[in-house]
């Protein structure tokens, strides 16, 4: 092994010297090239080998007309160009220079007035010159680059390229140029080039898939089909996913053409691809009605949605933005990105601050003349919140009510609250605190003032700080295994962006008091998804039918108060909006005065840790909260 590695370390040398190097190796090619294409010139006019002797003249003009020719050469910067990349334009090139070289040659000897130069040695010269001078080169490119790529085969990853298009054969040359990739194949539904040959490559229907992976050791399928409907996507990739193989895909075929897509930019394929989701184009009036050249405040602006709807709030143009959050670490974080991406002079402000300070949000909202809220700040993550439950209580119910009372009190315009499917027959802390501030917000809008509250409820969203995604990923790549709570278990799932965007347009639709709720689509078995993330990495499922697999699934039983599904809606009815991936529920709700001595007598158990009590309130307040229906009966709060 130590021998081939220095054996292939001195060939590498060899195939790779200096470019200067390369330049001088170049130019002594062409001397010879160029005195040999006049001996042989002679040599087939005469019908017999020929070398000139005896005449001091003849000689001078043979074997000095590289003298003629590599000034030429040089002004139509032949040297300059690298061998390695050499195509049509420096051929063409060539063929202007050697012409020129021949033209001039061919005067030359003509006015020597030699009667050893026949008229048609001229002729040959050029012709020969010509094939020459342009075969040396491209035989040193092979020798540079095919040679090469024959040497470090072993260390390249075979690939398969899905696609037989333009972006196909674009990134067949690029994986040409790279130290990364070997191409084997094209693989193309379309059965008329079927068995035809592209750059070397035989196009393949996908049914010879198995037989070429197993023949030629494939590790990756790169998707070189950028223009494909999503639905046709999704419908390749899930073919795909039987494979033992790692599925990438290129971006974009504009970018791919304008150059800024590069063999590094072959992405895993993403996840929300195979989620069947058709995003609906957004309604622009919708997004600017509450947010351009306004003042717009986010509360918990430092999570997964408040980051999130800071960026699409920046680029709808408001006068100014409020970033509210209790961690400074996170404030800081999006601070410094959303001053990376503006361009529009909007002025932000991070707010270092707690929902549960009443007089610390009051003095902001009426210092900046607050018009929106977002309001996104809560604690999410059901298990810790299970475990934590008097401060899940006060942060996501009574914090609620105290940004709802600083709201009134400083006529902000619009306050949305973003919700959770969790709140909808909950059997956790976290659903029901939820829940509880949903009620909270329809019974104060039906109180005298001058704010709108609204609220907007959706499922899980991809890569949020508590999405299984990127814990998959991690197991994944740690080797496993890949925790399941449970086989069955199914959830919702959005794209963050996609439901931040449909949050703005639910809150400009708000006459108040509205739940708004959100289509997440048909709901995915999370074990479905653990193994397409598996397959789809190129590994295998470990179970009791293949024992010999990468990577196994665990089942660790469902968390404190998790349940095996989730519902948007508490009731059926509900009526269609604009657009038709946002619905508006028709709920029953408390008024205020039964409402407001619950929140009071909450508030007061929270702070007090009564954990028995605060769960006895809850049901009051959402009567099909069902905390033993998730099979924790023991609950003990901490803090």
């Amino acid at each position: 092994m130590l021998i081939q590695t220095i054996i292939n370390g001195v060939i590498q040398t060899l195939l790779n010297p200096s470019r200067k190097t390369k330049q001088i190796l170049v130019l002594m090619l062409d001397v010879f090239s160029i005195i040999g294409c006049i001996l042989i010139s002679f040599s087939l006019r005469f019908g017999h080998l020929y070398f000139p002797t005896g005449d001091i003249y003849l000689m001078l003009i043979i074997f000095g007309a590289p003298l003629l020719a590599l000034p030429i050469f040089f002004s139509f910067g032949l040297y300059r160009e690298m061998i390695r990349y050499v195509g049509f334009k420096a051929l063409w090139r060539i063929f202007k220079a050697v012409s020129l070289y021949a033209i001039l040659w061919g005067l030359i000897a003509f006015m020597s007035d030699l009667n050893g130069i026949p008229r048609s040695v001229i002729l040959i010269n050029w012709l020969l010159a010509i094939v020459t001078v342009s075969s040396g080169r491209l035989a040193i490119r092979w020798l540079l680059t095919e040679s090469t790529i024959m040497i470090s085969q072993s260390n390249k990853t075979s690939v398969l390229i899905y696609g037989a298009g333009s972006a196909g054969r674009q990134l067949n040359r690029a994986l040409n140029e790279s130290s990364e990739y070997n191409s084997i194949a094209f693989i193309d539904d379309s059965s008329e080039i079927h068995q035809t040959s592209i750059n070397g490559l035989t196009v393949h229907s996908r049914d010879n898939i198995k037989d070429l992976i197993k023949k030629n050791n494939i590790k990756e399928i790169l998707l070189a089909m950028p223009l494909l409907t999503r639905t046709r996507r999704i419908e390749i990739i899930n073919y795909l996913e039987h494979y033992q193989v790692v599925v990438r895909s290129l971006p974009s075929l504009i970018k791919l053409a304008q150059g800024k897509v590069a063999v590094n930019d072959l992405l895993e394929v993403d996840l929300i691809e195979l989620l069947g989701r058709t995003p609906v184009k957004p309604n622009n009036q919708l997004l600017k009605t509450n947010i351009f050249n306004k003042v717009l405040l986010v509360t918990g602006a430092g999570g997964s949605i408040g980051s999130e709807l800071c960026r699409q709030i920046l680029s709808l143009k408001p006068h100014k933005l409020i970033l509210y959050d209790i961690s400074e670490s996170s404030l800081y974080l999006i601070e410094q990105e959303l001053l990376n991406i503006d361009s529009s002079n909007v002025e932000i402000h991070p707010v270092i601050g707690s929902v549960l300070d009443l007089k610390r949000m009051k003095y902001i909202f009426n210092y900046y003349s607050v018009q929106t809220i977002y309001h996104a700040a809560a604690y999410k993550h059901v298990p810790l919140v299970e475990f934590n439950q008097s401060q899940g209580v006060l942060n996501n119910t009574i914090g609620t009510l105290i940004a709802a009372k600083a709201a009134i009190s400083s006529n902000i315009e619009t306050f949305v609250l973003i919700s959770t499917d969790k709140a909808v027959r909950p059997t956790n802390i976290m659903g029901a605190s939820k829940r509880a501030a949903e009620l909270t917000l329809q019974a104060l809008n039906k109180e005298l003032h001058n704010t709108c509250f609204t609220m907007v409820r959706f499922g899980n969203v991809l890569n949020s700080s508590g999405s299984v995604i990127p814990l998959f990923k991690k197991q994944i790549k740690a080797g496993g295994p890949v925790t399941v709570t449970h086989a069955n278990i199914v959830r919702y799932f959005m794209t963050i962006p996609e439901a931040v965007e449909l949050v703005i347009q639910a809150g400009a639709m708000a006459e108040g008091g509205e739940v708004f709720l959100l289509d997440m689509g048909k709901p995915i078995r999370i074990n479905d998804l653990a193994i397409k993330m598996i397959q789809l990495s190129g590994l295998v499922v470990r179970d009791e039918n293949n024992p010999k697999g990468d990577i196994e699934i665990k089942y660790t039983g469902l968390r404190p108060g998790e349940k095996l599904y989730e519902e948007l809606l508490i009731g059926d009815s509900y009526l269609l909006t604009e657009n038709k991936l946002i619905m508006r529920s028709e709920e029953e709700m408390i008024n205020w005065d039964r409402l407001e001595p619950v929140l009071a007598r909450i508030e007061r158990a929270a702070k007090n840790v009564e954990t028995e009590k605060i769960y006895k309130l809850l049901i009051q307040l959402v009567p099909e909260f069902n905390p033993k229906s998730n099979g924790f009966d023991d609950k003990e709060d901490i803090k």
